[in-house]
């Protein structure tokens, strides 16, 4: 017979260790803001320390604002020079950032004075701002004689380019697998379901015309419709619901939203292309919204309303807001009449009439808002949620009033 020859396997006396890499990277998240000083004449003489403030802007996850100093910020200038700081206006700690000031050419040459942290290398790195209120910028940014007599100025106006570039690292891991996920389409779906109008188990009249729906989708979307249809003071007749003081198409748009949890095209919805349409249905829309309680639909209403408020619709927009809660429509809308170039045209509207006969009480609000206006018609040049009258303390905090 022949031998078995066996070989012993002995343990590698060797093993090789897996190799894991990742990659620290430093780089800047990037944003500017183009701030216009309109009336500079004016501005002048408010006093040293005084500032116009931008509205503020976001960049890198902090918000951000532009001071300008029309006689200055040190009292040893003696105002002959103007001062220009960008400002951290969030809270934040050891914010690094890389900052660019410009003064625009207004004469078409783009000889623009530029204080720049970009594209150069910076010996110390960038600039830190320890908390908010911290700024850079320029003492004397620019000789007020030389400024009057340059291009920088035309016809009374200055333009501003702010860029801010925030440093921020993160570390980089090999990825094991990306997998592409779609975004939701449920309200695609329940959309479908309400355009096929299979299975709807309820009707509503509204000025004359039939909206067939399905009730599950109705209750799980308002509470208003849930009371109606299943709580115990339902309605008898569950099957056919009048719906009155409302219009067909608003109905309609509301449920465009419940189904599809998005606004519908106005201009297809009303057949007009009008902005004034837009925001007549938007007005309607809101006012539905908050019957049926529908707090998102009532929000994007308000955000739509804020966006287009003029002079033929502002009042019975105020008057909306006053009646359905709307604090931040409503301080859009009051600003804005307080205004001393709209407060004459809009009182000559029927909207105004309307608000004086429903809502007495905002015409107080309103006379608060204008006298305000009046006590500080050049300093207040924002249109946001506040203006900053006063410039910084001793310690280059800055010092606020609030309108």
């Amino acid at each position: 017979m022949g031998r078995v020859l066996r070989e012993t396997l002995k343990p590698s006396t060797s093993s090789v260790s897996a190799t894991t890499t990742s990659t620290s990277v430093t780089e800047t998240v990037n944003g500017s803001h183009q701030f216009k000083i309109t009336g500079y004449s004016l501005s002048k003489g408010s006093g040293i320390g005084k500032y116009i403030a931008s509205d503020t802007f976001m960049v890198g996850g902090y918000l951000w604002a532009i001071y300008f100093y029309p006689d200055g910020k040190s009292p040893e200038d003696n105002a002959a020079y103007i001062s220009l700081f960008i400002a951290l206006a969030s809270e934040g700690t050891d914010v690094r950032a890389l900052f660019e000031l410009t003064l625009l050419d207004q004469s078409g040459k783009e000889r623009h004075k530029v204080h720049s942290h970009f594209g150069r290398t910076l010996e110390s790195g960038p600039y830190t701002l320890k908390y908010r209120g911290s700024m850079w910028g320029y003492k004397r940014f620019f000789k007020r004689t030389l400024l009057e007599q340059s291009d920088y100025l035309k016809d009374d106006c200055l333009s501003v380019h702010c860029s801010v570039g925030i440093v921020m690292s993160h570390t980089e891991g090999p990825k094991i697998f990306s997998i592409a996920v779609p975004p939701s389409s449920i309200g695609h779906h329940f959309g479908q379901l309400l355009e096929s109008g299979k299975q709807t188990d309820v009707s509503f009249e509204v000025d004359g015309e039939f909206f067939p729906a399905h009730k599950l989708v109705l209750a799980a979307r308002s509470p208003v419709f849930r009371a109606q249809l299943f709580g115990p003071m339902k309605d008898h007749n569950t099957k056919q619901i009048e719906v009155e003081d409302m219009e067909a198409p608003v109905f309609k748009a509301l449920l465009h939203f419940i189904y599809w949890d998005s606004l519908p095209d106005m201009e297809e919805l009303t057949g007009l292309t009008s902005k004034w349409a837009s925001t007549l249905m938007s007005q309607h829309l809101l006012a539905a919204a908050d019957r049926y309680g529908l707090d998102r639909l009532r929000l994007m209403c308000e955000a739509n309303l804020c966006e287009v408020v003029a002079i033929n619709t502002v009042a019975t927009t105020l008057a909306l807001a006053e009646q359905h809660h709307c604090f931040r429509l409503k301080a859009v809308c009051l600003k804005f009449v307080a205004m001393p170039e709209n407060l004459r045209a809009v009182m000559q509207t029927d909207g105004f009439e309307y608000l004086k006969q429903s809502c007495p009480s905002v015409l107080t609000e309103l006379l608060e808002y204008v006298a305000r206006v009046n006590e500080h018609p050049v300093i207040v040049c924002r249109h946001g949620n506040e203006a900053i009258l006063d410039g910084s303390d001793a310690n280059g905090r800055r010092v606020k009033q609030r309108l």
